[in-house]
């Protein structure tokens, strides 16, 4: 119903911001993530939204970016996750961490969020695996985290098929792993070196 909202920052609460626009407050229930990137009291900002309906009651959502938008989509798609858990999950880490959580099965960090146990961490990264993107996880990482010592063959392994469940060949996979394995001993690292090394970048 509605894309997004514009206006100026009005007041910036806990999990929720309102933005005046065109006379009204919204008030939009909102990820810590989203929070941080708001701009202070004052300022103006665009929030990608969402309008949620049930019964009981009608919630506004709103997003500092499509791509987080698209993810609460992808999280609330999941049987057992709400909306609010849905932010819990978005606020809990950047981004980029939880799509590379989500392609590596990484139970133990999906768990962390506020609301996920171990078996509905499963159900999310079972769920959506599928619907990783390449460019979701090929983000730049810092320098200060590009340097490891030994390098576990559990560590290539689980890079390799998280880069053969993005459409890559195994050549491709194996190819890409060999040039960058003495950067980093972390899967995670490994798979965003390697997308930058097949970019080109």
């Amino acid at each position: 119903m509605y894309a997004f909202i514009e206006g100026e920052v009005c007041e910036k609460l806990s999990g929720s911001l309102v933005l005046l626009a065109s006379g009204i407050g919204w008030q939009l229930n909102c990820s810590n993530s989203t929070l941080q990137a708001a701009p202070p009291v004052g300022g103006k900002m665009r929030c990608f939204t969402f309008l949620s309906v049930r019964e009981d009651a009608m919630e506004l959502f709103g997003f500092a970016t499509r791509e987080e938008k698209e993810m609460f989509l992808q999280l609330t798609s999941v049987s057992g996750i709400g909306p609010k858990t849905a932010l819990g999950v978005l606020g809990a880490m950047p981004l980029r961490d939880l799509n590379l959580a989500i392609l590596l099965g990484d139970v133990n960090a999906l768990s962390r969020a506020p609301g996920i146990g171990k078996k509905t961490a499963q159900r999310i990264a079972l769920e959506l695996k599928d619907k990783i993107s390449q460019a979701s996880v090929s983000a730049p990482i810092p320098a200060e985290s590009v340097s490891a010592p030994a390098l576990s063959p559990d560590a290539v392994s689980e890079a390799i098929e998280a880069l053969i469940a993005l459409g890559y060949s195994s050549t491709e996979a194996r190819n890409a792993i060999s040039q960058i394995r003495d950067q980093t001993d972390k899967p995670e690292e490994l798979i965003r070196l390697a997308l930058r090394a097949m970019a080109g970048i």
